[in-house]
């Protein structure tokens, strides 16, 4: 994690039309001298790549939890509009309560991404006792298309943060501090414990629930911790970076090809793989263009769109 996170950083700092050497980074953050190269350094570039890890990180466990919660192979915080609704309520607070600080906000994008969460799982298994994949990403696409339009309709009579929120909509960690990062660290932190801790019940649950009851699980308990970290894990990433999409689609289905479907190293491979693919969507978005950038959310969105097509079509089924 560490040479991955160093080597991104390497391959993003530019300083006029010269690239730093690698040493600098190192001495940089050793011996901060307040030079130009050494601001760039530290509070764009690294602060950049801490934003990038932590949001790949978030929704890629995020996603595993969705997943093994509903068997459902396109589930994601994107898919189960956790994104969508905690971007609503963060809008929300601007708009009508003027909010700007950061901490403040992050409540708000935890009980909208909450919101999203039941408002999905209700739809998409009332009236059967069983989750259906189908339901799932239906009632899904629903909620997420309900809180982007109510978003939209917020800007629409509060123009004066458009430009802030369309970013954030677009999905972004350009200008992200370290100093944002501080509040949502140590809530991170308690669910991705919370995960590895439930890891050995998810295994139950993927044999469904009948099973899971007969071995003992208590299966309602288990859902509930899973909802609980996933909202936790995605209103944190979407304070930060807004609506960055498809991360917690895609990395749970490379890492589970790579270590099978036992969760407690299924969440590490998710930690390590989303970090790296964030970081390279940043580093895509910011030299594809030069010297513009392309949001982070779209390039996820550029990678993400032919995986899910492929997974919808061919039917994948988790086994």
């Amino acid at each position: 994690m560490i040479v991955f996170f160093i080597l991104s950083v390497y391959a993003s700092i530019q300083v006029g039309q010269q690239y730093v050497a690698p040493g600098a980074i190192l001495e940089a953050v050793r011996s901060f001298d307040a030079t130009n190269a050494d601001h760039v350094i530290l509070y764009h570039r690294l602060s950049r790549a801490a934003s990038a890890i932590f949001i790949g990180v978030s929704l890629a466990v995020a996603g595993a939890l969705l997943q093994a919660l509903t068997r459902n192979p396109l589930a994601s915080p994107g898919v189960f509009g956790i994104n969508a609704g905690a971007l609503f309520f963060v809008v929300a607070a601007i708009s009508f309560f003027s909010i700007q600080a950061l901490p403040a906000l992050l409540w708000f994008a935890f009980a909208g991404a909450l919101a999203a969460a039941i408002m999905v799982y209700i739809l998409g298994t009332v009236g059967s006792p069983d989750v259906s994949p189908v339901r799932i990403v239906l009632a899904g696409t629903a909620i997420t298309a309900l809180f982007v339009s109510l978003t939209q309709g917020l800007l629409v009579t509060n123009e004066a943060n458009l430009d802030r929120v369309l970013l954030w909509m677009a999905g972004t960690v350009s200008n992200r501090s370290i100093d944002m990062l501080l509040p949502i660290m140590p809530i991170t932190f308690i669910a991705i414990i919370l995960a590895f801790l439930i890891a050995k019940p998810m295994d139950l649950l993927h044999t469904g629930d009948d099973i899971a009851r007969g071995l003992g699980q208590r299966v309602w308990v288990v859902k509930l911790m899973i909802i609980g970290v996933a909202v936790l894990l995605a209103g944190g990433a979407v304070a930060v970076g807004g609506m960055i999409g498809f991360i917690g689609l895609i990395v749970p289905h490379i890492a589970r090809f790579l270590v099978g479907h036992r969760h407690k190293w299924l969440l590490v491979y998710c930690m390590v793989i989303g970090a790296i693919l964030m970081l390279c969507a940043d580093v895509i978005g910011r030299v594809a263009i030069q010297p513009r950038e392309i949001p982070i959310g779209v390039v996820t969105a550029l990678l993400g769109t032919p995986f899910f097509i492929y997974i919808a079509r061919k039917g994948f089924k988790q086994s």
